[in-house]
């Protein structure tokens, strides 16, 4: 996709705006009951008390969404769990969620656990495991786990340089993993761009700045890629780490929906379902 932005009548933008900006408060000021009838902007609440680091109050969101099963939830408590944000880091944990996460569908949990069970270091090596996890993910059309896939049990000399920075990741190496993505992105790799600006939002082997974290997210939403598109909106649409600006969150969630890429899927739903919104 080209990272121009996408063309909307004024007149639908407007009324789609006054529509999410609404919605913001009632995701802002939302309670248990909310986010299991509309677990998107329950999600989204959560995500945004992450990018404050608020780690008690996201969680308390994603622990609400795991009873009922959903993967963002489970992965997203995954994370806290392995890199130790608000609680001590706990890898048997961190792979209880992960797996859980990936069960319930969840194709970043999918290929999370792929690479933890191929390096081996974080979590004990099982090639077989890290397959199972990755042709999940594969078959969900996830582009990292495919080409991962071809090279798994292969000597490092044999990966990409961004391959590379993954297993860093893999094996709790963030600090050289964020040289290397830096590297790569500084390069024009709008992947490496993206994994880089999500370590500097959780400050993962670098100095949390979420100023910085935006600028890259917007180099890669640019770029076309979904999953920076998607983290963009939501920093537009809180006011964390970008001015709000509620027309230019709608549009980058829009365009990360239009990849398919599903968190911007079903926020885009959600904000667009009559009488909810995130």
């Amino acid at each position: 996709m080209s990272g121009d932005t996408e063309m909307i009548h004024p007149r639908t933008l407007l009324g789609a705006a006054l529509v999410v900006l609404t919605s913001v408060s009632q995701a802002q000021d939302s309670h248990r009951g909310d986010w299991l009838r509309n677990p998107a902007m329950g999600n989204y609440k959560a995500y945004a008390e992450f990018k404050m680091a608020h780690y008690a109050e996201a969680r308390e969101v994603w622990e609400t969404l795991a009873e009922v099963g959903n993967g963002d939830a489970l992965f997203n408590l995954g994370i806290l769990a392995e890199d130790g944000l608000g609680e001590p880091s706990n890898m048997k944990k961190a792979e209880t969620l992960y797996t859980s996460a990936a069960q319930a569908g969840n194709f970043k949990a999918q290929y999370r656990l792929g690479m933890l069970y191929s390096a081996g270091k974080l979590l004990p090596r099982d090639v077989e495991k890290a397959r199972v996890f990755l042709t999940l993910a594969a078959q969900g059309g996830d582009k990292d786990a495919i080409a991962t896939l071809a090279t798994l049990g292969q000597p490092a000399a044999s990966l990409t340089p961004y391959q590379r920075a993954e297993f860093m990741s893999a094996t709790g190496e963030h600090t050289q993993a964020a040289a290397l993505y830096r590297e790569l992105a500084d390069g024009g790799d709008r992947r490496a761009q993206t994994r880089l600006a999500w370590m500097f939002e959780a400050g993962r082997g670098v100095e949390r700045d979420l100023s910085e974290a935006a600028r890259r997210f917007e180099s890669a939403a640019v770029a076309g890629e979904a999953e920076a598109q998607y983290a963009l909106a939501v920093m537009y649409r809180t006011g964390k780490g970008r001015e709000r600006d509620v027309a230019q969150s709608l549009v980058w969630l829009r365009q990360a929906a239009g990849q398919s890429y599903p968190p911007a899927v079903a926020a885009l739903a959600s904000s667009e379902s009559a009488g909810v919104g995130l």
